[in-house]
């Protein structure tokens, strides 16, 4: 497995060694005792979940806010998207910056994204299977929601002008006006 350090030094991502042949591939998709060494915690997940996007959906830029804050380590196991995530740390030297990255059934990829941080995707391709681990439950009264679109934050979506959002996600606050991490 390879640890991949990002612009934002939190963030990381995971490239599996994927061992392969005519039959088809194996790869592990975590390791307990890798991740923790990379992210130098002990990281406890406690669920899992799974979404089903067609192209040009985007999901987010979602977050919890504390005490029910959620790490995720991410990965799109069918298709592909841009993954995206967001310091929204007010005191990070790194605040309100971004870090993208194109996950794919293909390439393999993960990316760990902390608490303090929102999180969201564009799918890429026709149809994406997005599946992540979170660090705390869901908790529907912590739950935020940044706009994708925010000028501030300033996010190169591939497909900008093909995005779908939910009701939900169109109503995300901009970064001066949302509810974020101290």
């Amino acid at each position: 497995m390879k640890i991949i350090d990002t612009e934002i030094p939190d963030v990381k991502i995971i490239e599996p060694k994927v061992f392969g042949d005519e039959r088809g591939y194996f790869y592990e998709s975590f390791n307990k005792k890798i991740f923790d060494d990379a992210v130098g915690q002990s990281i406890d997940f406690v669920q899992d979940n799974h979404s089903s996007s067609q192209y040009g959906v985007v999901r987010g830029l979602h977050y919890q806010l504390a005490p029910h804050g959620q790490g995720k380590l991410v990965r799109c196991v069918e298709g592909e998207v841009f993954d995206v995530a967001v310091d929204i740390r007010k005191s990070s030297e790194t605040f309100g910056k971004w870090v993208g990255v194109v996950l794919s059934a293909e390439n393999k990829k993960q990316l760990w994204i902390p608490e303090g941080f929102a999180h969201g995707f564009m799918t890429l391709s026709a149809r994406a299977q997005f599946v992540y681990k979170t660090t705390n439950y869901y908790s529907p009264e912590s739950e935020r929601c940044l706009a994708w679109n925010d000028l501030k934050i300033n996010i190169a979506w591939p497909k900008a002008n093909e995005s779908i959002l939910s009701a939900k996600d169109m109503k995300g606050l901009t970064l001066n006006n949302a509810e974020l991490y101290p």
